[in-house]
Order: C-alpha cells, then sequence, then structure tokens
C-alpha cells in the first residue's frame, strides 16, 4: 500500500520555507561536494575502467568491491547479496545505515554495463572540460558516483546520523537473471522496509525526473500450417502457409494497436521456411526457404512495452483477438511472458517531484518537471514501484547509453551530485 501522502504534504509544506533558498547546512553540502569533484572524477575512472558486463561476473563483483569501500567511508555496512548458479548472475551489492530519524530512504543503482569482454573496451577518456567517454559512464556508473559521493557527503558533516538510508547497487539490471522472482526477491523485500524509492538511473539534462517507467513483457508467436507444392499456395486446399499468416498477424498489429500512447511492441526474430529450427535459449535458428514449398512453421518473438498494467493486460487481449483469426490452412497461438512490471505515474510520485522541483530552484538550476515516460525502457525501480513512492533519472546526465561512445555531461555531474545531497538531507530530515 502507498504510505506516504501524508509525508508528501509536510515536505511540500517543510520546503515551501527552503525554496526561498538553500539553508546553511545545504550550502555547506555545496560546498564539500564542488571541493571533492576530482574525487568523484577518479571514482568514476576507476569504476568505468573495471569490464562489468552482466554476465561478467568478476568484473562485476570487482565494481562492487570499489564501491562497497566508498560506502564505509560513508558510515555505511556493506554486505553481497549472492544469487544461485543457476541463475549465472554475480549478484548485488547492498550498503546500510540504520536509524530512527526521519524517512527510510531507498536508493538504487547498478553495477552491470550492456558491455561484454567480447567486446571492444572504452576506457574512461577526457574528450574536453564538459565530456568524458567511457563503457557505461553515464549508464550507470555515473549515477553510482552520484550516490556515494552525495552520502560521503552528508557523512562528513554528521548529516546522516541516526538516519535510515539503504542502497541497492544490483549486479544484473541491463540482463536480469531469470527468474526474476529470485534475482529480485530480496530486492524488493528490502524496499517493502522503506517509505521512499530513489532510483539514479540517467537524468535527461537538470531539468526532469522520471516518475513514471513503461514496464516490459515479452511475446512468442508460433504459426502452423499445411505444407506442399507452392502452385497451390492460396487454394482452398493448400491454404495461405505460416508465412502469409505470420505477416497478416504481424501486420494487423501494426494497423490496430501502433498508435496507443506509450504501447510499443516490436518483433525481434522471425524465423520460416520449408524447414527450420529455433533455439529459444539463445535466441535464434536456422532456416531452410525452397521457394516451391508452403512453409509449415514460423516463430516470431519481440516485446512488448506499456505504462500502465491496464493498458498491458489489453493490448494482450486484442493482440490474441488478431492471432486467432487464422488464415485457411493455418493456425497461430501467441504465448506472453511477464518481465519487469511498470512504473506507473501516480499522485504521490508527482509529488514526491515537488520536492526536488523545489530543491533545484533552491540551486538556483530551474524548475524540475517529470519527463516523458515513453523515453525510457524499464527499469529495478519497477519492481517496487506499487509499494513505495518514488522517483528515477535523478542520476548522471549524458548521451549515447549502451553505444559505443557513451559519454558523461561532466558540467551538470556536481549539479546532480548536489541536488541529490540536499534532496536525501531533506527527506531523512522530515518527520
Amino acid at each position: 500500500m502507498r504510505k506516504i501522502p501524508v509525508l508528501i504534504s509536510a515536505l511540500l509544506l517543510c520546503n515551501t520555507i527552503f525554496s526561498q533558498s538553500l539553508s546553511d547546512a545545504e550550502k555547506k553540502i555545496v560546498d564539500y561536494i564542488n571541493l571533492h569533484m576530482n574525487d568523484a572524477e577518479k571514482m568514476l575512472a576507476d569504476a568505468v575502467n573495471i569490464n562489468s558486463g552482466t554476465l561478467n561476473k568478476a568484473g562485476v563483483k570487482k565494481t562492487g568491491d570499489l564501491f562497497a569501500k566508498e560506502f564505509t567511508k560513508a558510515g555505511f555496512t556493506t554486505e553481497w547479496v549472492n544469487l544461485p548458479d543457476s541463475l549465472n548472475r554475480a549478484g548485488h551489492l547492498v550498503a546500510t545505515r540504520k536509524g530512527k530519524k526521519g524517512k527510510k530512504i531507498f536508493l538504487i543503482g547498478h553495477l552491470d554495463t550492456v558491455f561484454e569482454p567480447d567486446m571492444p573496451f572504452s576506457p574512461y577518456t577526457r574528450l574536453n572540460d564538459s565530456t568524458a567517454t567511457g563503457q557505461g559512464v553515464n549508464d550507470m556508473k555515473g549515477g553510482d558516483v552520484v550516490v556515494v559521493m552525495a552520502l560521503q557527503a552528508l557523512q562528513s558533516m554528521g548529516l546522516l546520523n541516526d538516519a535510515a538510508v539503504t542502497v541497492y547497487f544490483t549486479g544484473d539490471e541491463e540482463k536480469a537473471g531469470i527468474p526474476n522472482t529470485v534475482s529480485r526477491k530480496d530486492f524488493i523485500e528490502r524496499a517493502q522496509t522503506c517509505d521512499i524509492a530513489l532510483a539514479f538511473e540517467g537524468a535527461n539534462g537538470l531539468n526532469t525526473v522520471a516518475t513514471a517507467r513503461r514496464g516490459a513483457s515479452g511475446w512468442k508467436l508460433h504459426v502452423t500450417a499445411k505444407t506442399g507444392h507452392s502452385s497451390g499456395v492460396f487454394s482452398s486446399g493448400s491454404g495461405y502457409g505460416a508465412i502469409y499468416e505470420a505477416a497478416r498477424i504481424l501486420n494487423r498489429f501494426r494497423e490496430e494497436l501502433s498508435t496507443e500512447k506509450y504501447l510499443t511492441f516490436n518483433p525481434g526474430l522471425i524465423l520460416g521456411g520449408s524447414d527450420m529450427q529455433y533455439d529459444e535459449k539463445n535466441a535464434k535458428g536456422d532456416a531452410v526457404g525452397k521457394t516451391n514449398i508452403i512453409s509449415p512453421e514460423v516463430v516470431v518473438t519481440g516485446d512488448l512495452r506499456f505504462l500502465t498494467e491496464a493498458q498491458k493486460d489489453t493490448a494482450r487481449e486484442k493482440m490474441r483477438a488478431i492471432v486467432a483469426q487464422n488464415l485457411n490452412g493455418s493456425k497461430a497461438e501467441i504465448s506472453f511472458q511477464d518481465g519487469i512490471p511498470a512504473m506507473e505515474p501516480t499522485e504521490g510520485n508527482n509529488k514526491l517531484m515537488l520536492v526536488v522541483d523545489s530543491v533545484s530552484q533552491a540551486m538556483g538550476i530551474g524548475i524540475t518537471k517529470a519527463g516523458d515516460p515513453g523515453s525510457r525502457g524499464a527499469g529495478d525501480i519497477s519492481y517496487i514501484a506499487k509499494y513505495v513512492d518514488c522517483l528515477d533519472g535523478l542520476g548522471a546526465s549524458g548521451r549515447g547509453a549502451h553505444a559505443p561512445g557513451e559519454t558523461i555531461n561532466l558540467k551538470e555531474f556536481p549539479y546532480l551530485i548536489q541536488r541529490a545531497a540536499i534532496l536525501i538531507y531533506r527527506l531523512t530530515h522530515t518527520e
């Protein structure tokens, strides 16, 4: 259940006072961070220079060890959460401070990147005074450093004394261990003990945060049909074959569902022919396509993204109905696989965004508003969005995430760390 409409109202009342300017303590937070930006950049470079592709378990653990030492400096107790060997994932880093003052805060990052060891390596490199590049520099080792430096700043002034803060850096956000009921079990359970969750995926500049994120799920279309000589295709005896039926279904998906806001469905693989073998585990296959044979089988796999669970369920029903209207001589079935749930837009999330806005304005960096949820994929925060009010997009800013040449905006970096620190300070000092 949602816990904190009363809390948010109190925060907003409190922040009408703060919004005029920063308090003396908050000005000291800003000064501390400005004095330690060289330390922040070194920490970022050290993290980026460790390959921590999701499947590189040793690299993920090494990155976790680096951040664990930094959390210790901020007075946190750290532990490593191991996952079953069957998941083939490194595990997660958790850092905690137990206290009774203020609200219980859950901070989210991740240690892994999309760049596996067999990909060309890009070390941390300064391109100019405002930009650096490197694997995961923005998504999301920059966001991890935002969290660490914000907490170190608060610790240096005794502003975390008796605060209740849990930091959870997952080791497999980019490709979660399956089943996610196992890989995210501890994550969800710890979040449920907290009042507010803040996630530090990449910021879209200084003036937006994510009050909602789309969820992601998968689907598989399997079409079978009569086969025979191609000269009989379209006839009442031979029918249309599996490829035409698959094409009909995909095109109907596009015609009937593609204009709905925040709903997308992308076929990522299509495999068919006169003979085919589909390797589901590795998402690949082989096919032989003799043009004089009507194709007897097609497999299509794809994803489905949605803003709410209701939107997901409605889309699935429409897709099932389209699949059921088979062309002559064919039969089709569609199955769905749940993935990451949606972080739905809520009143509580929007009110929490207003607290961030008050910090931004007090810092003199302008207003903060809700970003477009359609611009983001799914993230770890979505697993817990139904339990607590939450925000995402509080991390580092930059360009080109998940691609060679990914960058971080070093000019905005200190402001994002400062805002995170002041936000955590205000939340942990509000009863």
